[in-house]
């Protein structure tokens, strides 16, 4: 039985032949098609909007993890940090401890130095004043000896003085022999008034030498020589003077000759030496004496002095030498040597001391190298500055 189908404008009633249904089909078909595409797209974007739920949902979960995991790693990166705070501060005052008994040890170095030459200063001191005491009292002796030898002058010179006014008064008659004796006795009233310190002495008639002698002496009253004259007053000189006096001179021991005349020999008129005699007139005899005696006197102070200086050296050599010099250098030498080893002993502990508390920094800076490795990788981003010292010390930050 065919099917008959109503159109649903005119109420027509038809019977579909083959054209009909295949156009009918393939309107189906385009439904169908277009249904089922409608379809696909509301479940793909449905799908979609629940993939991107899942995914939403997935990133805020992971954040919130990861989140949460960094969060308990940086607060123990922070424990760590505050722990290795705490041991940098320790290692810290414990090398300041160190710093501080290495610099004790220096000053006790240092004060053991000033010891020892203050110790050496002393007996220095002490020996100077020893020597300058034994000077002092030679010094005295002489100062001593010299005020008697003063006196005795004086007692001499007043005697002279008694005897020139009486051979002054005999001169005043006037003979040839008399005249040449007044000269004699006005030559050495001349020398006894211009050099009070030295001796002067007439030599006495018929003994063999010259007509008087004078010992040249210095300030502390030592003999530092000695001069003869020889005076002439005839109107011609004689060589024979000159050898007996050269004579006279070597039989006396005296270190110079000195010849006052009114007639001197050819080629001189005035002072000068001759032969090793000097030559003058009695004019000239002040100036001339006082010269010779200037020189005379230096060259025994010269002398004096290297003989002082042997004397010094030959205390200092004995004190030097000696038992009580030896025994005090050698407590002076143990309490060092004592003192050098209790100083080296502290110094070999404090310095094992401190290489282990170097061990145990540089454990401390690996360790926090790792850490900050860590958190590097972690976080990706360079923000966790651990610099242990806190002063910029590129050394010890690690970036």
């Amino acid at each position: 039985m065919a099917t008959e189908i109503k159109c649903p404008n005119c109420g027509h009633l038809f019977e579909p032949n083959e054209a009909i249904r295949d156009e009918v089909e393939k309107e189906l078909r385009s439904k169908a098609a277009e249904w089922q595409k409608k379809k696909t797209e509301e479940y793909n974007l449905k799908l979609e909007e629940e993939k991107k739920q899942i995914r939403t949902s997935t990133e805020e979960q992971l954040r919130k993890h990861i989140s949460a995991d960094f969060e308990n790693k940086l607060r123990l990166l922070e424990q760590n940090n505050a722990e290795t705070q705490e041991k940098l501060k320790e290692a810290r005052q414990q090398q300041l401890e160190f710093m501080k008994k290495e610099q004790e040890l220096k000053n006790r170095e240092a004060e053991l130095e000033l010891s020892v030459q203050k110790k050496l200063q002393e007996e220095r001191e002490l020996l100077t004043a020893d020597i300058r005491k034994m000077e002092e009292q030679r010094t005295a002796a002489r100062e001593t000896e010299y005020q008697m030898k003063m006196k005795e002058m004086e007692e001499k010179l007043e005697s002279q003085k008694k005897l020139a006014e009486e051979m002054k008064r005999k001169a005043e008659q006037g003979s040839m022999q008399s005249q040449g004796e007044s000269q004699e006795l006005l030559l050495e009233e001349l020398l006894r008034s211009s050099f009070p310190f030295d001796l002067v002495q007439e030599v006495g008639k018929g003994v063999r030498g010259a007509d008087c002698t004078q010992t040249v002496r210095n300030s502390m009253g030592q003999e530092c020589g000695k001069i003869i004259y020889e005076s002439k007053r005839t109107k011609d000189f004689s060589q024979e003077w000159i050898e007996k006096l050269k004579a006279d001179m070597r039989s006396t021991g005296a270190d110079v000759a000195v010849l006052v005349t009114q007639a001197f020999p050819k080629g001189m008129d005035r002072f000068g030496e001759k032969d090793g005699v000097w030559i003058c007139s009695f004019a000239e005899v002040r100036a001339i004496t006082q010269l010779l005696r200037d020189s005379i006197i230096r060259v025994y102070n010269a002398s004096k002095s290297q003989e002082n200086k042997g004397d010094k050296m030959q205390l200092l050599y004995s004190y030097l030498t000696s038992s009580e010099f030896g025994e005090q250098w050698k407590a002076i030498r143990e309490g060092f040597m004592n003192m050098k080893l209790s100083i080296q002993k502290e110094r070999d502990a404090m310095e094992k001391l401190w290489k282990a508390r170097e061990k145990q920094l540089e454990k401390v800076l690996l360790n926090a190298a790792h850490i900050k490795g860590s958190v590097d990788g972690i976080s990706g981003l360079n923000m966790v500055d651990l610099n242990l010292l806190g002063d910029g010390n590129d050394d010890l930050q690690l970036d």
